[in-house]
Order: C-alpha cells, then structure tokens, then sequence
C-alpha cells in the first residue's frame, strides 16, 4: 500500500504544479504505475455511447408527442363532457367527471412510468458499456505496466500523459463497436385502458 502511495505522490509531483504538455498521438505511451480516466467522456464518445444517446433521445422525443397526442385527446373529451353536462342528471354527471378523472390519473402514471424507463435506459446501456469494454480496459493496463486506472474526476492533479481516456475510446470502438440496443426495462402493469388515451 505505501509503495502505491508513494508512486501516485510521485505522479502528480511529476506535474510540478504545472500543465503538464498534451501528449502527441505518436509519442510512446509513458510509463506510469498510475493511469487515469474520464469514465463518462469514455462513454459518451464512444460509438456505444452515441448509439445509446441517440436512443434515448428518439424515445424521448416518441413519448413527448404522444403526450401530447394524449392532452388533445383528453382536452377533447372534457369538452364534449360538459358540454354534455346541461343534459345529465346529476349523479350520472358526477359518475361519468369521476370515471374520466380515473383515468387521467392511470394514463398519468402510465406515462410517467414511461419516462422513468426511458431514464433507466441510460444506466442499463452504461452497465452494459462497461461490461463490455472491460478486457479493453484490462489489457491497457497491463500493456502499460499500471496497477491501477483511477477515475479523474476523483483525483486533484495528474500529469495528463497518464490519461487514457482516448486511447480507450479508439480500443473499444474497435473491439466492440457499437452494440445492440439494451432491452426496455419492463413497465408496470396496466389494464391497457390508459395505453390509447381511449
């Protein structure tokens, strides 16, 4: 434990309180017990990431339209109930506001059920990603002689020729490209009436 204290010291002093210069693309990878990673820049630029983003953003925008869809709809149908209501006794008056309240509040939870998935898409590819890539980021540990990749987010200076961010991104967009969508994590269950916004 102290020779890896001593080497982390001996990194970051390395950078004598300074910028330390970018490291050309075809300079030799330094040698360093040490090495870091920008974890969600590694994922976010990486093919997988950008699959996965993409996405998200097309389920997101599907489920904004068809809330929408669903607001006319119900706009629409609280309309047409009051208008109707001069006609209607009372208590079927009462009965039928209730049952469209009823379902309002299913097609509300049903829809932000919706939204939540969509939010937990996110960490599911992630998990995914990192299940994958990790022989990739095995093997430029042990091809750089490291003991150890820490996350830079976690670390107050470091020479930035011990990034490995970079090098990640090409070796696994090589190894493991894109991916494959991850499943849709299972909604909860519905009667169905909600799902039309009939």
């Amino acid at each position: 434990m102290r020779r890896l204290r001593a080497a982390i010291l001996a990194v970051l002093l390395t950078a004598g309180g300074q910028p330390a210069p970018a490291q050309e693309a075809n300079a030799e990878p330094v040698a360093s017990p040490v090495l870091t990673l920008d974890q969600e820049r590694l994922f976010a630029e990486s093919l997988w990431g950008k699959r996965a983003a993409q996405r998200i953003e097309a389920a997101s925008t599907d489920l904004g339209a068809e809330n929408r869809r669903i607001e006319a709809e119900l706009t629409a149908e609280e309309r047409a109930l009051t208008d109707r209501r001069p006609t209607m006794a009372v208590e079927e008056f009462r009965a039928a506001a209730d049952a469209f309240d009823a379902k309002v509040t299913e097609i509300r939870r049903t829809q932000d059920a919706k939204a939540r998935e969509i939010g937990r898409l996110h960490e599911l590819e992630r998990q995914r990603f990192f299940a994958a890539a990790f022989p990739a980021l095995r093997d430029v540990l042990r091809n750089r002689g490291a003991v150890a990749i820490l996350d830079s987010r976690a670390i107050f200076l470091a020479a930035d020729v011990i990034d490995v961010t970079d090098e990640l991104i090409a070796r696994v967009d090589a190894d493991i490209g894109a991916g494959t969508d991850a499943p849709v994590p299972d909604a909860p269950e519905s009667d169905g009436t909600a799902q039309d916004g009939n």
